[in-house]
C-alpha cells in the first residue's frame, strides 16, 4: 500500500518484537486491565503472557440477600469485597477454572466469573452463563424422598414404607438446595475457553452423576457411575472426569464412549484418612494423613501425605510422592476443586495450603489455614483474619480474567494439554481486579 506523501510507515509491533522483549514487557504491566490489552493485541502478545492469573483467593461465605462477596488475599493479608449482583437470591453450588456455579431456589444454574471486566471498576464486566435449571429426574435422583414443583416452587415430601405421605410437604429453602440437587459442579475447561465445555454434577446423595454441554444442551443428562456407595468427590483429569465415593473407589468417565467405568484395581493408599482429591501435572493426587494414636495418652499426631498416579498407566497404582518441587498445592473442605501451580515468591513452593477446620479435632470447627511442608509432613496454622473466623470459607478460587484464559489444569483454549501446570502468576497487585 503506498504511504500518502508526507506520512511515515508504522513499525510491525506484532511480529517485530523479539520474544523474550515481550516477555519481559509482559512481566511489567501495572494491572490486570493493562495486561487484558496487552494479550487482545494479537497471538504473540497473547503468548506472552501465559496463564495470565493471579493467585488463589479464600472465597468467604455471603448472604443470599446482598451483592457483596469477599475474598481473602493470602499474600497480602487482606479481605477484599466486590459488588456482584448476580450473586444475590443464590447459593453457590462450586468453583472451578475460576468460575462461581450459583443455583437459585428454582434449581436453576448460573455460572458466573466475578472477575472479567478487571480494571473497570467494581462489579463491572462480571461474565455470566446460564445453565438448564434442575428438573424432577435430577431431584429423584439425588434425594431419597419425593421432591415435587409445586407453583414455581421445589417442596420435598415424607413418605412411611408403604410410600404414602406423611406430612404434605415442606417447601426446600435456598440453603438446603444444594442437599437435594447439586452439590457441587466441576467444569472441564472455562466455558468461554473456545473449546467445549462440560459441567459435570455432584448430586446431594446418588451413586449417579448429571452433565451438560454448556451452551449446548438445554437438559442435564443423568449417568451411573457404578460405584457402591455414593459420589463424594469429581475431578476433572487428562480430559476425563472421575467420580469417588466415600471408601476411595474411583469410577472414570470417557466422552468416547459415554460411560463410566470402574477401577478396581485403583484403592486408596492403606493408613491414610484422605482430605482432598486434585489434578496436578497431568496426574491424579490424593492428599490425606497419617495418623498416629496413644491409647496412654488419649491424643492422636498426624503429618500430611500425597500420593499420585498416572491415569494412564496400563496398572494404575498410587505410589507415595515425597517431593513436589516448585509447585504449590491448594486445598479446600466445602469444595473439592482443589488445585496445584508453580509457586511464585508470595507462596511457599513444595507446600501445601489447607483451607479448613484443623484435621481430627471434632471440638475445633473454626476455619484454619494450615501451611504443610510436603518433605517433611510437618504443618504451621496461621492466625486467621476476623471476617474468617466461622467454618464456612468456602474454598479457594483462582481469578480468571480474560477470554480463552485457563485457570486449572487445561490449557488456554486450544484444546493441547499443557506441558506444565500454570503459573500462579503474580504480576499484579490484587485490588487491581476488585475495585
Amino acid at each position: 500500500m503506498v504511504q500518502p506523501p508526507g506520512r511515515r510507515s508504522l513499525p510491525d509491533w506484532r511480529s517485530g518484537l523479539p520474544e523474550d522483549l515481550l516477555e519481559s514487557i509482559g512481566k511489567r504491566l501495572a494491572s490486570g486491565h493493562d495486561a487484558a490489552a496487552f494479550r487482545s493485541a494479537c497471538s504473540p502478545w497473547r503468548a506472552a503472557v501465559p496463564f495470565a492469573i493471579f493467585g488463589p483467593l479464600l472465597l468467604l461465605p455471603f448472604d443470599a440477600d446482598s451483592d457483596r462477596v469477599g475474598f481473602y488475599c493470602v499474600s497480602e493479608k487482606k479481605v477484599f469485597s466486590k459488588t456482584l449482583p448476580d450473586v444475590r437470591g443464590k447459593v453457590p453450588c462450586g468453583s472451578s477454572c475460576g468460575w462461581l456455579a450459583l443455583m437459585d431456589e428454582a434449581a436453576a444454574v448460573t455460572l458466573l466469573n466475578p472477575f472479567a471486566g478487571a480494571g473497570a471498576g467494581a462489579g463491572a464486566g462480571a461474565r455470566r452463563i446460564e445453565l438448564p435449571p434442575a428438573g424432577e429426574h435430577v431431584a429423584a435422583a439425588s434425594s431419597s424422598e419425593p421432591v415435587y414443583k409445586v407453583h414455581g416452587r421445589w417442596v420435598l415430601r415424607s413418605t412411611d414404607d408403604y410410600g404414602g405421605d406423611i406430612d404434605a410437604g415442606r417447601v426446600i429453602k435456598l440453603q438446603d438446595m444444594r442437599d437435594v440437587f447439586f452439590r457441587e459442579i466441576v467444569l472441564s475447561a472455562p466455558p468461554d475457553a473456545g473449546s467445549e465445555c462440560v459441567a459435570m454434577a455432584m448430586l446431594g446423595c446418588s451413586t449417579e452423576v448429571a452433565f451438560c454441554r454448556v451452551g449446548v444442551d438445554n437438559a442435564w443428562t443423568l449417568l451411573d457411575t457404578k460405584l457402591d456407595f455414593s459420589v463424594a468427590s469429581i475431578v476433572h483429569c487428562q480430559d476425563k472426569f472421575l467420580a469417588i465415593d466415600y471408601t476411595g473407589e474411583i469410577s472414570v468417565f470417557s466422552s468416547n464412549a459415554g460411560a463410566w467405568t470402574l477401577l478396581p484395581s485403583l484403592s486408596p493408599p492403606a493408613g491414610l484418612c484422605h482430605r482432598s482429591y486434585l489434578e496436578s501435572n497431568g496426574e491424579l493426587h490424593i492428599v490425606g494423613a497419617m495418623v498416629s494414636t496413644s491409647h496412654e495418652t488419649q491424643t492422636f499426631t498426624y503429618s500430611s501425605a500425597i500420593y499420585a498416579c498416572n491415569l494412564h498407566d496400563r496398572t494404575p497404582e498410587w505410589s507415595r510422592v515425597k517431593d513436589i518441587g516448585d509447585q504449590t498445592l491448594f486445598v479446600s473442605k466445602h469444595f473439592n476443586g482443589s488445585f496445584s501451580g508453580t509457586s511464585v515468591s508470595e507462596y511457599k513452593e513444595n507446600t501445601i495450603y489447607f483451607s479448613e477446620p484443623l484435621y481430627g479435632d471434632p471440638y475445633d470447627m473454626v476455619h484454619r489455614l494450615e501451611i504443610v511442608d510436603v518433605v517433611t509432613g510437618r504443618s504451621e496454622v496461621k492466625p486467621v483474619h476476623e471476617k474468617m473466623q466461622g467454618s464456612e470459607i468456602l474454598g479457594w478460587i483462582r481469578p480468571n480474567l480474560w477470554k480463552g484464559g485457563s485457570a486449572g489444569g487445561n490449557n488456554g483454549g486450544g484444546g493441547a494439554k499443557p506441558s506444565a501446570a500454570p503459573r500462579l502468576c503474580m504480576y499484579w497487585n490484587i485490588s487491581t481486579i476488585l475495585y
